[in-house]
């Protein structure tokens, strides 16, 4: 397959619900609990640096681009980021090494420099990869991926642009089927209609994939009023913020805010019984879950607090928060 990508209709209608057996449910969602559990305690330095609007949003443009189904886009994203979090402590290493041992810094800001002029190569690199783990058919083919590269006047090779994903696979280990938000937030759906949800999987699917792109696009500045509401200070340490990003790796959080905020969007009066379900499905707690959809409605739409219908108290957010962190430990 060496000519253009054709378009595709890809709705999020597509997805269909409650056509799994309950058993299967319990241990895919045990599964990811246990994903989650895992990434949350590793969670340290660079993680998250790489989720900048501006490079989500070339990630969500290119998928879209060549017809991509969502979770390609949002793995692609997952895969970039963990692959630029590996090189820059590498540099960062390097760089302590030859510090201590007094050598001339040359070597690591060649290699930065080279990081920084291989930026889109890898990042295509990256979508193509994930386009492969999601549609083994219907991938995007390296003709489409060198044409767009020359549109931009990057002119590489067909055996550069293997060689730049086998770096990508290489520096993770070949661990590249990273989990993304969007498993949590369809699981904890599928979960939720065999409870009796009263508002359906269906109707509050397509929000959720709204919402969620927009807590991509908008990572830094929802995560910081987070922080902020955690620490009641308006001026977060460095300190605290890196104690902060085991809440940013914690997509069972992300996912029940963002089920939540879907839920007060589609039918502000059943918030309360979503939110409940979702607290006895993932133990996360009420006020947490509160904390993040509100924050959420804030960036999006403006909206006051689920189930109050006013501001959230920068006590009861702060609290919220806490309790997030010491359930992540």
């Amino acid at each position: 397959m060496d000519g253009p990508v054709r378009p595709r209709a890809a709705s999020a209608s597509e997805f269909k619900f409650g056509a799994v057996a309950t058993e299967t449910i319990e241990d895919a969602l045990l599964h990811l609990a246990q994903q989650n559990a895992q990434a949350v305690q590793e969670s340290a330095g660079w993680m998250g640096s790489f989720r900048e609007t501006r490079i989500v949003e070339f990630v969500f443009l290119l998928s879209e681009q060549w017809c991509l189904e969502k979770s390609v886009s949002y793995q692609a994203v997952e895969i970039l980021e963990r692959f630029m979090v590996k090189q820059a402590e590498n540099i960062c290493r390097q760089a302590t090494i030859q510090q201590r041992d007094k050598k001339e810094p040359q070597n690591w800001r060649t290699l930065k420099e080279q990081l920084f002029n291989k930026f889109i190569l890898r990042l295509v690199s990256c979508v193509q990869l994930a386009s492969k783990l999601s549609f083994h058919y219907k991938i995007v083919s390296n003709i489409t991926v060198l044409n767009f590269l020359q549109a931009l006047g990057y002119l590489h090779t067909k055996e550069e642009l293997l060689e730049s994903e086998l770096d990508v696979l290489k520096s993770l280990n070949f661990q590249i089927n990273l989990p993304t938000p969007l498993a949590y937030v369809e699981m904890l759906l599928e979960v939720l209609g065999y409870n009796g949800c009263l508002v359906p999987a269906t109707q509050l699917h397509p929000t959720c994939l709204t919402l969620l792109d927009l807590v991509y696009l908008l990572h830094e500045p929802i995560y910081e009023s987070l922080l902020r509401a955690s620490i009641e200070n308006s001026t977060p340490s460095q300190l605290q913020g890196e104690k902060f990003v085991s809440v940013k790796e914690d997509f069972m959080l992300l996912a029940v805010g963002i089920i939540a905020a879907s839920a007060f969007i589609q039918n502000h009066a059943c918030w309360s019984q979503v939110a409940g379900h979702l607290q006895s499905i993932t133990g996360i707690a009420l006020e947490s879950i509160a904390a993040f959809s509100y924050a959420i409605l804030m960036h999006s739409v403006g909206a006051n607090t689920p189930g109050r219908q006013q501001p959230i108290p920068p006590y009861l957010a702060a609290r919220a928060l806490r309790a997030a962190a010491s359930s992540n430990t």
